[in-house]
């Protein structure tokens, strides 16, 4: 029987390179699948789950063309590269029938829905995923802060940070075999210890908003689930 969940609506901040596998860049349908399959266990129990996509596997592919580019001109086409992965994954979710919406930050209305706050909302409550895209709509921002900044507008519980790693830990894991993963910290403490959670803004943002972040690995299987069920998985950053 399944456990009841620690949270009923989660923003999930995928990054772009999550996407890619082991490819060097673009999307890798079989790792895009898994993906798609951990979120799912998590609808099951009832959660609401809201993601926002980041863009680096495919900027990756332009990023030698962008050397020299104005800043803000690269960071908007960063932006349209989160709407491709955010279409991608919005197929992906079709193909098991799952329904989800894509809203995005830049105006596509070929392709995407504006960003609409009441909307988005809607979505969650009817059992739908919901895809935020394009960042912010802003340059200079990250995809991090865009998932924090959603996270706080769609009042979510928490905001889980997927990434390689299966957790915050005293040092680089893989360079040294004895570091350890903290099971918690607060904003304060990961200040303090300079541990690069998310960018400045982004965390700052959590921390003023009592918005929590765990940070867990999306390659580890079930991972997703036992953190939404509130096991001991990743790292939970607390106020």
């Amino acid at each position: 029987m399944s456990k009841t969940p620690a949270y009923k609506r989660i923003l999930l901040k995928l990054s772009g390179e999550a996407l890619m596998g082991d490819d060097s860049y673009g999307i890798n349908r079989s790792t895009i699948e898994g993906i798609i399959n951990e979120v799912r266990a998590v609808l099951d129990l009832g959660v609401q789950v809201a993601i926002v996509i980041g863009g680096g596997n495919i900027f990756r592919g332009v990023a030698p063309g962008a050397a020299g580019m104005d800043r803000a001109t690269a960071d908007y086409m960063g932006m349209l590269a989160t709407v491709m992965n955010a279409l991608a994954l919005q197929d992906a979710f079709r193909q098991i029938g799952i329904s989800s919406r894509v809203q995005s930050a830049l105006l596509i209305q070929q392709v995407a829905e504006p960003y609409i706050r009441g909307k988005a909302i809607r979505y969650l409550e009817d059992g739908k995923v919901v895809i935020f895209a394009a960042g912010t709509g802003n340059p200079f921002f990250t995809t991090d802060t865009a998932a924090a900044l959603r996270g706080s507008e769609i009042d979510a519980d928490i905001v889980l940070k997927a990434t390689k790693v299966d957790g915050i830990y005293t040092d680089d894991p893989k360079k040294n075999p004895e570091a350890q993963r903290y099971q918690s910290i607060t904003f304060d403490e990961a200040i303090g210890r300079n541990l690069k959670v998310m960018d400045a803004t982004a965390f700052t943002l959590c921390r003023d908003q009592n918005l929590n972040i765990s940070v867990f690995s999306i390659f580890k299987p079930g991972a997703l689930l036992r953190v939404v069920q509130g096991e001991d998985e990743g790292t939970l950053v607390h106020a």
